[in-house]
């Protein structure tokens, strides 16, 4: 492969020869790197299928720099296609497997993605999503045919991709930078609409040496399960990041995470570290598994909604699992704040990651110093994405030179640990994942019988925020909540729907005619709803 020569002052850097190939030069290649439902890869069988992979990519002609999109379950076609992207230079896009077709379509156009690669279960909203994304010119499915595509986009199976030899094998990476363009991650986050956090090569080693190695001490003889997915940030941390820089495995599951799945994974495959979040040790401390059934994992982490005291507790009475709970982001790619092993503070993020630093801020951006005084939490660190895909203004707000302001809102306590209380705007969180009130309001306000809606988070009996919509019912009509919540299953991602409708009279507004969204959360909480049940579900990260 050939590339434009680079100042002489440019360092090579590409994330997949530092997570895979390197292993081969160690001398590692017959140690176990990924274990899925498809079978067990060594790092010699995943080097050679990252090759095969990337091989096949560029015969449809993928070229450095360009995006390609993904829309696939945790399996070894996504692991190895997401590493084939990096390795050939370009940049990996693996999209949220919820989203409906229009959703991903939404993405395919935004990231001008030429190939898409779809799982078979997924093909449906592969061929809705490409229909009006007039950059696509390749589609290619694993475990489906792909027919019914748009003129002018030619189909190919997974296997067909890889089994046309065309004798010019890839066999090595390409030369990218240390800060080229290696992952984009789409996130709603710090703002409502989808876009695009974009990270370098060099993003990827930072994470997975100051996180995982530094603080998780993370070791070859780890064996990581996670119940995020592989298209989030924290997901692709725990399943790939971490486990492949220390040369470990990574254990995927395609399937929604449940109780029962995980311990029997974790179990039949000695999981050492269990990655989860607050919605899935809610319903485990609540299901009938063994309490020996985590008996191998050595370390829990949670992250992407704040883990109540409550649970930290009952997971280590229970299962012996101690659970490290942290805050990260989409947009500095993982974990930057986390608690310790063995220093935990129940109820707290803990305290930055090393490399990380962070500031408390007022509203005037000044930093506060002492302790129990709310502000906006700020972050700096080297994995910070470059900024958001085509989104100028949004990125001007939201990464200001050196620092990375979240959007959440934050004390230092006397121990120097920091809690989270919340965030700054009106963005919320279901089951982890970020939701925009707006978004849901909208599709709320097409439905005949909705004059006014407002959707707030409330927690439920766990703490954990839950999206309700407070509707005010259109003249003669009344609100049937199993119909409004079937409405936006309908038109968004399932995580996006709210848990309850409440029918009100009248919402709470300013004199200007704002809504006092404030106030609706605290009736909500005292008055209304206290035993909103939520579906496990997964964190952005």
């Amino acid at each position: 492969m050939t590339a434009a020569k680079p100042p002489s002052t440019t360092t090579f850097f590409n994330a997949t020869d530092y997570l895979v190939d390197r292993h081969l030069r160690e001398d590692n290649g017959g140690n176990t790197a990924v274990v899925s439902p498809g079978g067990t890869l060594s790092y010699a069988d995943l080097t050679a299928e990252v090759r095969r992979v990337a091989s096949g990519l560029r015969r449809i002609g993928v070229r450095p720099e360009e995006r390609v999109l993904m829309c696939m379950p945790d399996d070894a076609e996504l692991f190895t296609a997401i590493l084939a992207a990096m390795y050939l230079g370009a940049v990996a896009v693996p999209c949220s497997t919820m989203l409906t077709g229009s959703e991903l379509g939404t993405l395919v156009a935004d990231a001008r993605a030429r190939v898409v690669l779809g799982g078979g279960e997924f093909a449906g909203n592969v061929r809705t999503a490409i229909a009006d994304a007039p950059d696509v010119r390749h589609v290619v499915l694993a475990g489906a045919e792909p027919d019914g595509l748009p003129a002018g986009v030619a189909g190919h199976t997974w296997h067909a991709m890889l089994d046309d030899d065309d004798g010019d094998p890839v066999t090595e990476p390409y030369p990218t930078w240390a800060d080229s363009h290696a992952l984009w991650l789409y996130t709603s986050g710090t703002t409502g609409k989808p876009k695009a956090a974009m990270h370098r090569h060099v993003d990827i080693r930072f994470v997975a040496e100051n996180y995982g190695q530094r603080v998780l001490g993370m070791t070859a003889a780890d064996r990581c399960l996670s119940v995020a997915k592989l298209f989030f940030a924290y997901g692709i941390g725990n399943s790939m990041f971490f486990p492949l820089s220390v040369g470990g495995t990574a254990l995927l599951e395609p399937s929604r995470p449940s109780p029962a799945l995980f311990a029997e994974r974790a179990a039949a495959d000695k999981a050492t570290v269990l990655f989860g979040t607050p919605s899935f040790f809610g319903p485990l401390l609540a299901s009938d598994v063994g309490d020996d059934a985590f008996a191998s994992v050595r370390q829990g982490v949670s992250a992407g909604e704040a883990l109540p005291p409550r649970m930290y507790h009952r997971m280590l009475e229970r299962f012996g699992v101690e659970v490290l709970d942290g805050i990260g982001s989409t947009e500095m790619l993982h974990i930057f704040i986390s608690n310790r092993a063995g220093q935990v503070h129940p109820g707290s993020s803990g305290t930055p990651v090393p490399g990380y630093t962070v500031e408390i801020r007022d509203e005037q951006g000044r930093p506060i110093e002492g302790v129990e005084e709310p502000g906006e939490l700020y972050v700096r660190g080297e994995s910070a994405a470059i900024g958001y895909w085509c989104r100028a203004d949004t990125s001007r707000q939201v990464f200001l030179g050196e620092w990375l302001r979240t959007g959440d809102t934050y004390v230092r306590n006397a121990d120097g640990t920091l809690t989270c209380l919340g965030r700054a705007n009106d963005m919320l969180k279901a089951g982890g994942i970020w939701v925009s009130p707006s978004e849901v309001e909208n599709r709320l306000l097409e439905h005949p019988d909705v004059a006014e809606v407002v959707v707030v988070a409330v927690p439920d009996s766990d703490e954990l925020d839950k999206p309700v919509a407070c509707v005010i019912p259109a003249a003669g009509k009344h609100v049937d909540a199993d119909e409004l919540i079937g409405w936006c299953r309908e038109g968004l991602a399932a995580f996006k729907r709210p848990r309850a409708v409440v029918e009100l009279e009248e919402l709470p507004k300013t004199a200007t005619g704002k809504i006092r969204r404030n106030v609706l959360r605290e009736r909500l909480r005292t008055e209304l709803l206290t035993e909103v049940k939520e579906e496990t579900s997964a964190p952005t990260g």
